[in-house]
C-alpha cells in the first residue's frame, strides 16, 4: 500500500509532465517512448518492454512501430506496409490489437502464467521470452481528429517481474499512457505534414511551405535549368489501351523520370498528366546543366529497361520527349486566396515547354535551347546542333541542340 501512494503522489506526475513538455518541444517518437519508459521505471513501474503503434499517411507505408526494451540505449523504429493482404493480414488478425479494435475495447490485460491458454500467438512468444504480464491499450481519437487510417494510438506494456504489474501499476499505466499517446500523435502529425507537402509539392517547395512561405504572391526570382518532359504518343495510348493499363503506365514511367531527376539533385515541381516540370539549381549554371543532362541520360536508360520489361508482358510502351532550357523564373506561391500552387512561372518556363514540343518536328527525344547549350559549355558534355527552329510564342528562331550520340552510350555520370 505504501508503494501505491509513492507511485501516484510523488513520481508519476513527473512522467506525465516530462512527456508533455517533450511533445511540445518536438521530440521524435522513439525519444518520447524511451524517455517515458525510463522515467516510468524510476517512478516504480516494473517495465521490461513497450511497443507503440500508429498508422500514418504515406505513399508506401501504412504505419510505424516503436519498440523499447529495458537496457537498450534507445527505442527502435520500423515501418510496415499494408496489413490487409497476405501474411501481414493473417498476423494482424491474430493480434490482441485487432481483437480490441474489432470489439471496441480499450484495454486487454493478460497474465502470462505457465500452462495458461493465452489465445494469441504473440503472447505465447512473450511468455517464452520471460514476460509475466501484458497490457494492451487503445487510445482513440474523436472523429475530427482522425486523419486517414490514423484514428488511434496502440500501445503494449510488458513486465518480467514474478508478481506481474500489480493493480496500482496497471492503474498508473492507464492514467499516464494517454499523455504519451498525445505526444506521439503530435509528432506523427508533424511527420505526416512533412511527408504530404514533400510528396505533392517536392522536397524544397515542401520545406519552404512548412517554414511559413505560404502567403499569396510571395515569389523569389531565381536562375535555374528548367526541365519539361512528356511521353511520346500518350494520347494515342490512352485512346487504344485498356483503361486499367493507363494508371500503371503513368506510374511506371513517372518512377523512371522522377527518380533520375531526384538522384541528381533536381526538384520535381509538378506532374501535368503525362508531363513533368522540374528545375535544377546550382551556384554555377554549368553545374545545373550537367546535372540535368546526367538525369536525362539516366531517365532514358531506365525507360529503355522499362520498355523491355513491359514489352515482354505485351503492355503498351512509350518514350520521353524532353526540353531543357536555362533562365530566370519566379519561384513561389501563385493562385487564388483559397488555392495556391508553389511552382515556377515566367517566360523561361514557357520556352522550355516550347522546346520540348519541338521534339516531334525535329525527330529528337531530347532538345536543348541555345541558352542551355551556352551554359553547358565546359562541362564535358558533347552537344550536337539540330538546326534553327521557330518556337511558338517566341520572338525569333533559335538554334536547338541535342546530346551527341556518343554521350548516351557513355553513361550518365556527372561531368564538370
Amino acid at each position: 500500500m505504501e508503494r501505491k501512494a509513492t507511485l501516484k503522489e510523488s513520481h508519476s506526475p513527473d512522467v506525465a509532465g516530462w512527456v508533455t513538455e517533450a511533445g511540445l518541444a518536438g521530440h521524435s517518437e522513439p525519444d518520447l517512448l524511451s524517455g517515458f519508459c525510463e522515467r516510468a521505471i524510476a517512478a516504480g513501474l516494473p517495465l521490461a518492454r513497450a511497443t507503440v503503434i500508429v498508422d500514418t499517411l504515406h505513399p508506401i507505408y501504412e504505419g510505424r512501430v516503436f519498440r523499447w526494451q529495458r537496457g537498450a540505449k534507445e527505442a527502435t523504429l520500423s515501418e510496415y506496409g499494408r496489413t490487409d493482404v497476405g501474411d501481414a493480414a493473417a498476423a494482424w488478425r491474430r493480434s490482441p490489437f485487432f481483437h480490441l479494435l474489432q470489439t471496441g475495447g480499450s484495454s486487454l490485460r493478460a497474465r502470462l502464467r505457465p500452462g495458461d491458454k493465452l489465445g494469441f500467438p504473440v503472447l505465447e512468444e512473450m511468455r517464452e521470452a520471460g514476460i509475466t504480464d501484458y497490457l494492451a491499450l487503445v487510445n482513440r481519437f474523436a472523429a475530427d481528429g482522425v486523419i486517414g487510417e490514423m484514428d488511434c494510438i496502440l500501445s503494449s506494456w510488458m513486465t518480467d517481474a514474478p508478481e506481474g504489474f500489480g493493480e496500482s501499476a496497471l492503474a498508473e499505466l492507464r492514467r499516464i499512457v494517454p499523455c504519451l499517446a498525445l505526444a506521439v500523435k503530435s509528432a506523427s502529425l508533424g511527420r505526416i505534414a512533412a511527408t504530404l507537402v514533400e510528396t505533392y509539392l517536392g522536397r524544397d517547395a515542401g520545406r519552404r511551405v512548412l517554414s511559413g512561405r505560404i502567403s499569396r504572391g510571395i515569389a523569389e526570382r531565381i536562375s535555374a535549368v528548367i526541365w519539361f518532359s512528356d511521353l511520346r504518343g500518350y494520347t494515342t495510348i490512352t485512346d487504344t489501351a485498356a483503361p486499367e493499363h493507363i494508371i500503371p503506365l503513368l506510374n511506371d514511367y513517372a518512377e523512371a523520370v522522377i527518380s533520375a531527376i531526384d538522384e541528381r539533385g533536381g526538384e520535381v515541381l509538378k506532374l501535368i498528366g503525362d508531363g513533368t516540370l522540374a528545375i535544377f539549381r546550382a551556384e554555377e549554371s554549368g553545374r545545373a546543366c550537367a546535372a540535368a543532362l546526367a538525369a536525362a541520360v539516366e531517365a532514358r536508360r531506365r525507360i529503355a529497361a522499362l520498355n523491355q520489361s513491359r514489352g515482354a508482358k505485351s503492355l503498351p510502351v512509350t518514350d520521353l520527349y524532353l526540353g531543357l532550357h536555362v533562365g530566370e523564373v519566379f519561384y513561389g506561391n501563385i493562385g487564388s486566396k483559397d488555392r495556391l500552387d508553389f511552382t515556377v512561372v515566367g517566360p523561361a518556363v514557357n520556352e522550355a515547354s516550347r522546346v520540348a514540343a519541338m521534339c516531334r518536328s525535329a525527330d529528337q527525344t531530347v532538345l536543348l535551347s541555345s541558352a542551355f547549350a551556352a551554359a553547358a559549355r565546359g562541362t564535358g558534355w558533347r552537344l550536337a546542333s539540330v538546326g534553327r527552329y521557330a518556337l511558338r510564342g517566341i520572338g525569333r528562331p533559335q538554334e536547338l541542340f541535342t546530346l551527341d550520340a556518343a554521350e548516351e552510350a557513355a553513361g550518365s555520370g556527372l561531368r564538370l
